[in-house]
């Protein structure tokens, strides 16, 4: 680094070198996740994983192994009562296979992200 840019060397030639410029890469400014919400994300999926057989049975919707930010779809509330989560699943592969989902799941973890609170629903696709 040099004056906060990326020096690359580029062969132009027989033994001749130019430098260029790339520009530093800019950080996306976004809230950091709190860790109960990762651990709550973390602990909802997993218990999805179990209640329905393992993972060889098994498997939650994508936004399950996202971020736990505000923007997650599976993240349907976060208030001081805990966290809210719904989303699909279905058996290995479905997404990927643009098969139709199984299982939906709604469950609540406690707000330190440590405990399920309740699976409010856990059956076919509503």
């Amino acid at each position: 680094m040099l004056a906060g840019c990326l020096l690359v060397a580029n062969c132009l030639g027989a033994g001749s070198l130019s430098f260029v410029n790339a520009a530093p890469a800019r950080a996306q400014a976004e809230a950091p996740v709190p860790y109960s919400a990762v651990r709550a994300l973390n602990l909802a999926r997993n218990t999805a994983v179990q209640t329905n057989g393992g993972l060889g049975l098994y498997r939650p919707d994508k936004c399950m192994f996202e971020t736990a930010s505000a923007g997650n779809k599976c993240l349907i509330s976060s208030t001081s009562d805990g966290y809210l989560f719904r989303f699909l699943g279905g058996a290995p592969g479905w997404q990927q296979l643009n098969l139709a989902a199984s299982v939906e799941t709604e469950i609540r973890i406690s707000s330190d992200g440590s405990t399920v609170l309740g699976i409010d629903y856990n059956g076919a696709p509503r």
